[in-house]
C-alpha cells in the first residue's frame, strides 16, 4: 500500500457538484447574500465555507467534521476551512439565526430560477402544475439538546416540516423548505404549516407560483390553511379525517355513485373503489373554503390486514379534499396518493445529514437544517443539468453516490491544463463523461 500518491483523489464525481454550483451561480448568490457576516480580515468567505460542508454532506457526510474529506482534495474543492472556523461561524451565524436563515433562503431561490430556466424540471410546458408536498417527520435526539422534547411516537427528539415539490414520474424532487420544531409540535399546526407554505413558494420562480398545487395528509386538512391556500388562489388535495359527518355522508352515498379507483398507470385497481361525497355532507360541516370537495376512497383490506375503527362495512375509507375542478374523481384521487412520493424525499433528506442534528444549540441546528437543503438541491440539480433522461435522472442520493460521485481518479497537469481521468473499468464512466459536458455546456 502506498499513501504517498498526490495525484489520486477519491469522490472525483464531486467535480460535478462543483459544476453544478457554477451552472446555478449558488455560490454567487451564497456570497453575497452572507457578505454582512464576513468579517473585515477573515480569509474564508463564509458562503463557501457553508458551501463547502453542503458539498461533504451530499458526498455522504452527516456532520461538519466530514469537511475533512473535502478538505483532503483542494484539486478538486480548493482551499478549505480547517474545522476551528467552521465552528466559529456556525456559532455567529446562529447568533443572528433569523437573518441568516432568511439570507440563505434567498440565495437558494435565486439559484433555483436559473436551474428551473435552464432546464425546468416538473415538466417540459411552462405552465403546467407544479405539485409542492408538506409533511411533517421525526428526528429522534440520542442526547440532551436545546428544543428536544418528547414525540407523540414516545420517542425524544424534533419534529421538523418540510416542503418539496415533485417532480413526477420522470424525475425525484427538490426540497423547497424546511422548519425545525421541537419533537412535542402538532401535525395540524395551521400556522407552521402556513410558514412553511409561504415559505416554499418563495423558492419557486414567480412565474411558476400561479400553478402550485398543495398536497398534504390529514395533518393540513385544517380549515385555517385551506382558507390561507383558497386567499392565495392555489388548488390543494389535503387528507380529510374520517370525523362523524363524513360518516354519516358515506351512508347517503347510493352504490351507483362508486366508480373504479385506478392505479398510478391509469389502469383500475381491483376492489377498490371512488365517490364524491360534497353534496351528502350535512350542513353543520361549516367553516371550510367555498368550492372544497370532498372525495372518497373505499378499498378491501387484504387479507389478514388489521381492521380499524374508521372501517365501514368492511372497507377501508380514507378521504381527501379538493378545490381542482375539470378532473374525473378517479385521476383526482391518483394525484392525491401520489403525496406518498414526499415520503421517499424525506427519507431521501434524511441520507443526506438529517437523520441527527449535530449541535447543542436549537439556533445553531437551524443552520444544520438549511446546510441539508443546499445539500439537497445540489444534488437534484446536478442530475436535473447532467441528466436530462435515463434512470440517473432519478437516482436516489445513495446511488448516485456510489456510482457517480464516490468514483476515485487521478488528476493529470499538462501544461497549463489539468485533467481528471477515471478508471477505465468503471462502469459508469460514460455517464459521468456525459454530465460533465452537459453542465460545461448548460
Amino acid at each position: 500500500m502506498d499513501s504517498a500518491r498526490d495525484s489520486l483523489v477519491s469522490s472525483a464525481g464531486g467535480l460535478l457538484l462543483s459544476q453544478t454550483l457554477r451552472c446555478s451561480g449558488l455560490d454567487r448568490a451564497m456570497s453575497a447574500a452572507l457578505a454582512p457576516w464576513r468579517a473585515p480580515r477573515s480569509v474564508h468567505d463564509p458562503a463557501k465555507v457553508l458551501i463547502d460542508v453542503a458539498i461533504a454532506v451530499a458526498l455522504g457526510g452527516d456532520c461538519a467534521a466530514d469537511i475533512a474529506v473535502v478538505r483532503a482534495q483542494p484539486e478538486l474543492f480548493g482551499a478549505v476551512a480547517s474545522d476551528a472556523t467552521v465552528s466559529r461561524l456556525i456559532t455567529t451565524l446562529a447568533a443572528d439565526v433569523d437573518a441568516v436563515l432568511a439570507a440563505i433562503r434567498t440565495a437558494r431561490a435565486a439559484a433555483r430560477s436559473r436551474v428551473w430556466a435552464r432546464r425546468r424540471p416538473v415538466g417540459a410546458v411552462a405552465g403546467s402544475q407544479v405539485i409542492v408536498d408538506l409533511d411533517a417527520t421525526l428526528l429522534t435526539a440520542h442526547s440532551e439538546k436545546e428544543g428536544a422534547t418528547p414525540t407523540f411516537k414516545y420517542g425524544y427528539g424534533f419534529h421538523p416540516m418540510l416542503a418539496f415539490v415533485d417532480h413526477g414520474e420522470h424525475g425525484s424532487g427538490e426540497a423547497l423548505a424546511g422548519l425545525l420544531r421541537p419533537g412535542s409540535a402538532g401535525s395540524n399546526n395551521a400556522a407552521d404549516h402556513i410558514a412553511v407554505l409561504d415559505a416554499a413558494l418563495a423558492q419557486l420562480p414567480e412565474h411558476e407560483r400561479a400553478q402550485v398545487v398543495v398536497r398534504t395528509d390529514t395533518g393540513g386538512g385544517v380549515k385555517d390553511f385551506l382558507h390561507h391556500i383558497t386567499d392565495l388562489k392555489l388548488q390543494y388535495s389535503v387528507g380529510f379525517y374520517g370525523m362523524p359527518p363524513i360518516v354519516q355522508a358515506l351512508s347517503k352515498v347510493p352504490r351507483q355513485a362508486w366508480r373504479a379507483a385506478l392505479d398510478g398507470d391509469g389502469a383500475p385497481r381491483e376492489g377498490a373503489q371512488v365517490a364524491e361525497l360534497t353534496r351528502y355532507l350535512p350542513d353543520t360541516l361549516k367553516g371550510w373554503p367555498a368550492g372544497m370537495r370532498v372525495i372518497a376512497r373505499r378499498e378491501r383490506p387484504h387479507p389478514g390486514a388489521q381492521l380499524r375503527l374508521t372501517d365501514d362495512n368492511g372497507w377501508r375509507i380514507t378521504c381527501f379534499a379538493t378545490n381542482t375542478i375539470g378532473w374525473s374523481i378517479a385521476d383526482l384521487e391518483v394525484r392525491h396518493r401520489q403525496r406518498a412520493r414526499a415520503e421517499d424525499r424525506i427519507r431521501n433528506l434524511k441520507d443526506t445529514g438529517l437523520t441527527n442534528l449535530p449541535f447543542h444549540r436549537f439556533d445553531q441546528n437551524q443552520i444544520w437544517l438549511q446546510i441539508t437543503l443546499l445539500a439537497a438541491d445540489l444534488l437534484v440539480w446536478t442530475q436535473v443539468l447532467a441528466f436530462t433522461s435515463g434512470p440517473a435522472r432519478r437516482w436516489e442520493p445513495k446511488r448516485l453516490r456510489l456510482r457517480i460521485l464516490a468514483v476515485a481518479g487521478r488528476i493529470i497537469s499538462t501544461g497549463r491544463r489539468h485533467y481528471l481521468r477515471l478508471p477505465r473499468g468503471w462502469p459508469w464512466s460514460d455517464l459521468i463523461e456525459t454530465g460533465w459536458t452537459a453542465l460545461r455546456t448548460a
